[in-house]
């Protein structure tokens, strides 16, 4: 059954890699006559909207570097949203007409003055997101935003899954957090047979490319066979886990929904993935279900 999926999963990317390069649409546009912009963030800076600071009154400091990674805008903008847990979600323009590459810092009472909807630091709640990328006016007057005003890329899965680049960089506002390290990964509930369909134990491994965002090695227990793991992505927002629906770098071919099942052990480190394939995942994986624990070495 393993090697079955393996080699759907295997169809289903030719297929969609042919598709892209001759659909004669936008799918190769952005690259080769658009621009896409390089954010770095400051290793000396906070990478956070630390909420701790925030509620002590500590100043929270943002920097970060801006280039062009690739095309030639005439003119170029740095914009930002600012997501709410609530819901809404607020547009700013932080700087105009900037000169790229440079170099950028925000305090937390510059972003205050950058959004009407911000009033004070009561106005930063848990959960939600500075998000920062680029406007850019190319020379035959098109303006190319990749943040749309809700917040969501407004670019296709080859800019936003690029390893070459980081076209936006985001800053939750969260608690500290380091749940980087060494794992072993046990599927200990699905709605498959387990011996047979999965790898279980496993040794995974969880980075923070990141703050406060993490990428699981293999998430899905070795479903495809061996050596050939699936990275997840989720978010840790004080204790809170969130799963990213799409995998990385299979997009909707692979992707889950978590469960009430998901949960962080502050105590022991134990992490719990409670997941289910989507109704888009590829190879016959929607509709099953399965629980990851992931206990730190």
């Amino acid at each position: 059954m393993k090697n079955i999926k393996f080699l759907l999963l295997i169809t289903t990317i030719i297929i969609a890699s042919f598709s892209c390069d001759n659909d004669g649409g936008d799918s190769a546009l952005v690259l080769e006559t658009g621009a896409v912009p390089n954010f770095v963030k400051d290793a000396a800076s906070d990478q956070i909207f630390d909420l701790t600071k925030i509620l002590n009154g500590t100043a929270v400091n943002l920097a970060f570097n801006a280039s062009v990674a690739q095309g030639t805008p005439s003119t170029a903008d740095i914009i930002a949203t600012y997501s709410t847990l609530a819901g809404p979600t607020y547009t700013s323009v932080l700087f105009t007409n900037v000169t790229l590459p440079g170099d950028f810092s925000l305090s937390t009472s510059d972003v205050i003055d950058a959004f009407a909807e911000l009033n004070s630091t009561n106005d930063f709640k848990l959960g939600d997101v500075l998000t920062v990328s680029t406007r850019f006016t190319m020379s035959d007057g098109r303006v190319l935003s990749l943040l749309n005003d809700d917040g969501t890329d407004n670019t296709g899965t080859t800019v936003s899954n690029s390893g070459l680049f980081t076209a936006k960089i985001s800053y939750p506002v969260s608690c500290p957090t380091m749940l980087e390290g060494n794992y072993i990964s046990t599927v200990i509930a699905s709605s498959l047979p387990i011996a047979g369909n999965f790898r279980s134990p496993q040794p995974v491994t969880i980075t923070q490319p990141a703050a406060g965002t993490y990428n699981l090695s293999d998430g899905t227990a070795d479903i495809f066979g061996p050596d050939f793991p699936v990275a997840l992505e989720f978010t840790d927002v004080c204790g809170t886990i969130t799963v990213t629906e799409n995998s990385i770098p299979f997009g909707a071919q692979v992707a889950w929904v978590q469960g009430a099942g998901t949960s962080l052990d502050q105590d022991t480190g134990v992490i719990t993935l409670d997941l289910t394939y989507t109704a888009t995942s590829c190879c016959g994986l929607a509709g099953i279900q399965f629980t990851l624990q992931l206990t730190p070495n």
